[in-house]
């Protein structure tokens, strides 16, 4: 059984990053756990939280709840950015 928090880390509403993370623990399963191998991917995920967290905060700023957007949401701010 899954844990409150690992339920919460698997969660697309909660977690923007899951594609990356997913990636991530991909190539490292894949390269027996050599993160030499895996840089482009971390970096991606660096990146992914790194922006998501710059909207989280920028909402928060705004008073705008949640301050995490919903999947769907995230998805359109995406679009609308190119």
């Amino acid at each position: 059984r899954m844990s409150r928090h690992a339920k919460k880390l698997r969660d697309h509403d909660i977690n923007p990053c899951l594609p990356e993370t997913d990636a991530t623990t991909k190539c490292m399963n894949d390269n027996n756990y050599n993160k030499d191998m895996c840089t482009d991917y971390f970096l991606k995920y660096k990146n992914c939280r790194k922006f998501w967290h710059e909207i989280m905060m920028q909402r928060k700023r705004s008073g705008v709840k949640p301050e995490m957007p919903a999947a769907e949401e995230r998805k359109k701010i995406l679009e609308s950015m190119g």
